[in-house]
């Protein structure tokens, strides 16, 4: 939230460093007094010296996107300090992966279905009941690229709900 106008309350950068918020600070716009956190995370990541440099050096229409950038990746950095962003983009990738599966598996029963592809019925078994797969795509088949089964190493990796179709992991943390 850049701020235009100059507040008595110093900024949460120089209340942060304790000194004293002059008109022309370029942490006042993007640290507001109300979120001390937000300036004390990039501090700790990567340094006021190094923040206040990269201000000056960005455009003014791109400091807010850039703050806003630095202070994402420092609360990711804090919460999770060897992956970071990296780790949130890996759990989003297997989820969007398991869900793909998911919808292969589907498109798959719903081409059989509208293709008349159904086992044929006797009296003692329910219609297309014989080799229909679950939503979960288990009972076999291939889901097209994602059946490499990459698989990479990370704090999120250790339940049981991820499948890698390769064979079986290749290490837990």
């Amino acid at each position: 939230m850049a701020s235009s106008s100059y507040s008595n309350s110093p900024c949460a950068a120089c209340k942060f460093l304790r000194r004293k918020c002059m008109p022309d600070c370029i942490f006042a716009p993007y640290f507001p007094p109300e979120e001390p956190q937000k300036f004390a995370n990039v501090h700790k990541i990567f340094g006021a010296s190094n923040v206040s440099k990269l201000l000056n050096e960005v455009l003014p229409h791109q400091r807010e996107d850039a703050v806003n950038s630095l202070a994402y990746e420092a609360e990711a950095r804090i919460k999770d300090p060897v992956y970071g962003c990296v780790g949130a983009i890996s759990v989003l990738q297997r989820q969007v992966i398991r869900l793909q599966k998911e919808l292969d598996a589907t498109n798959a029963d719903l081409i059989r279905y509208t293709s008349n592809e159904m086992p044929t019925t006797t009296t003692s078994q329910q219609p297309y009941s014989a080799g229909r797969r679950n939503i979960m795509g288990e009972g076999g088949g291939s889901f097209g690229h994602y059946s490499t089964g990459l698989y990479y190493a990370s704090p999120w990796n250790n339940d049981d709900s991820c499948e890698d179709n390769g064979g079986g992991r290749e290490s837990n943390i």
